[in-house]
Parts: C-alpha cells; sequence; structure tokens
C-alpha cells in the first residue's frame, strides 16, 4: 500500500496520469476573484445564530473559511503541527500502515477522499482522524511518533469539550 501515497515516491520525473485532471476540469487563472477575501468566523462571538449563517454562507460561497477565536492556544497548534509533520516524514512503510482507499474508515491515511470513485486524485497525502468520542478513537490513532497521541488527545479532548459547551 505504500506505493499508493504521494510521499512514497520521493522524486517524480513527470506527473502520474491518475493524477493529471482533464483540461476542461483545471482551475483557469482569468476566472480567480481578484482581491476576494477568505471568509473569517469569529468563534468568540456570543452570537451562535450569526455564526451559523456565517458558516452557512461562507461553505456557499467559498467552500471553506478561516476560523479565529476558537480558544486553542498557539503552543498547542504548534505542538500539533509538529507532531503532524513528524508523522509526514516517517519513512512511507510506517505511514502505509495507515493507508487505507475506504471512505468510511474514521482513521486512514489516503491522498483522495474516494479513490475507487474518482477519476483523478488529489495531489496530497492526508490523514484523516475522528475525535469524538475520544476513547473509542484514540487506540486506532498512530503510535509513531511516540508523542502523536499524546500531543493530540488533549487538545482533541479540550476543544471537543470547548464546542459541547457552545451548544449547551
Amino acid at each position: 500500500m505504500a506505493d499508493q501515497l504521494l510521499s512514497a515516491v520521493s522524486d517524480y520525473a513527470s506527473i502520474p496520469e491518475s493524477y493529471v485532471r482533464p483540461e476542461s476540469q483545471r482551475p483557469r487563472l482569468n476566472e480567480v476573484i481578484r482581491g476576494a477575501n477568505i471568509p473569517t468566523i469569529d468563534l468568540g462571538s456570543e452570537d451562535e445564530l450569526q455564526i451559523i449563517a456565517q458558516v452557512a454562507d461562507a461553505c456557499r460561497s467559498f467552500g471553506f473559511f478561516q476560523v479565529v477565536n476558537h480558544g486553542v492556544p498557539l503552543e498547542s497548534m504548534q505542538k500539533m503541527m509538529a507532531v503532524a509533520s513528524e508523522f509526514f516524514r516517517l519513512p512511507p512503510e510506517e505511514k502505509a500502515k495507515h493507508y487505507s482507499d475506504d471512505p468510511a474508515k474514521k482513521m486512514r491515511l489516503s491522498t483522495s477522499f474516494n479513490i475507487k470513485k474518482e477519476t483523478v486524485r488529489n495531489w496530497r497525502d492526508y490523514l484523516r482522524l475522528h475525535c469524538y468520542p475520544l476513547e473509542e478513537f484514540v487506540p486506532g490513532w498512530p503510535s509513531n511518533p511516540a508523542s502523536f497521541r499524546q500531543d493530540f488527545t488533549p487538545i482533541s479532548l479540550s476543544l471537543s469539550l470547548h464546542l459541547m459547551s457552545r451548544t449547551l
């Protein structure tokens, strides 16, 4: 399965066919909206209905958004980024232990959301982790690097509790 990961090959002489989009599906620079601002959602706001409306609008209009005032300390984010980077620098054989092309799996390493159905793969490797309830999912998380579970668990728990408290 290691051969399914982009990171399994250190130097590509050309783009593999499975990653080449037909010209009609490629983004066009002349269609890019210049000066468009990425929607920013302020989770520190007390107006829950406004937050919900902003998320819905951002998803409809842009497909993504940036979140601010989410309550995750900078140190925690840096720690998560460091351990995630460490995970993606592991040898392909080690990462391949987590590879799956099953989109229903709650924890998996893959390149696309649904390789079996997509005609063109996305040019990336990603790790999908479900976090709630933690006691159900943490045992399936990577144990290498050694600090992965140790670093991700408290941050995931804290964020889950924060989001749940917002709905009460």
